[in-house]
């Protein structure tokens, strides 16, 4: 079966101002996005592709532009299975604002539990992304056969649910799974069983340093923001 590239989306402006963005539309890469969009078609030069799937929200499909540039033969497909999680009325809210809410705690520590009031479960946002990536194992394996590989670009909750899929962890362990913007994450998928062979690579270990040493550098950003928003409403 196909091996799959899973790319969050690069720093968006709803990263850096500290909103839940969900599917609030016109929510675009920053300029560190930007730049970490332009940056992957050379880490993913080694890599032969046979399709790329995006999300439909507009900073997925920035994010592979590039990408889409350096290679004019790659096929784009649009997943609506693959989109943020409907975060409902919660959508566009401040982080630091959504932190008081009682439900926050619940999507922290049992997110199996967690429904967003006027949108969708978590329950129900992984199921959705599993069910697209088996189609989508199937699909390419039947028209690129068994040792293909295919990227998705998605949202860090979305990749985090798979993650926690592919190693058989129940869903409400999956707030120990980071996936930064622009972050790599591969899974190899076999008859029996998938395989994780990168989590969150992006090749930039700049945010392992501690807050004090990060401050200041181009990754802080990433770091200050995404401590908040890590994978949207997932954070840790």
């Amino acid at each position: 079966m196909p091996t799959l590239i899973l790319v969050r989306h690069g720093r968006s402006t709803a990263n850096t101002s500290g909103v839940l963005a969900g599917r609030t539309p016109g929510v675009a890469l920053d300029e560190r996005g930007a730049e970490q969009a332009a940056a992957l078609p050379g880490r993913l030069s080694a890599l032969t592709l046979a399709a790329a799937v995006s999300s439909p929200l507009q900073r997925c499909w920035q994010t592979l532009q590039p990408l889409l540039d350096a290679r004019p033969d790659l096929p784009l497909h649009t997943e609506d299975r693959i989109s943020e999680c409907d975060y409902g009325d919660w959508s566009g809210r401040k982080l630091a604002e959504l932190a008081d809410e009682p439900l926050m705690k619940v999507v922290q520590q049992h997110p199996s539990a967690a429904a967003f009031p006027g949108g969708e479960s978590m329950r129900a946002m992984q199921a959705r992304a599993v069910d697209a990536v088996r189609d989508w194992n199937a699909r390419v394996e039947a028209e690129h056969g068994e040792d293909a590989t295919y990227l998705m670009c998605s949202h860090g909750d979305i990749i985090k649910s798979l993650v926690a899929d592919a190693l058989g962890m129940h869903l409400d362990l999956f707030q120990r799974v980071q996936a930064d913007p622009c972050s790599v994450t591969a899974i190899r998928y076999t008859r029996l069983r998938p395989f994780l062979l990168r989590l969150g690579d992006t090749g930039d270990f700049a945010s392992l340093a501690p807050r004090e040493q990060a401050i200041g550098a181009d990754a802080a950003g990433d770091r200050a923001t995404d401590a908040a928003v890590g994978g949207g409403a997932g954070a840790p």
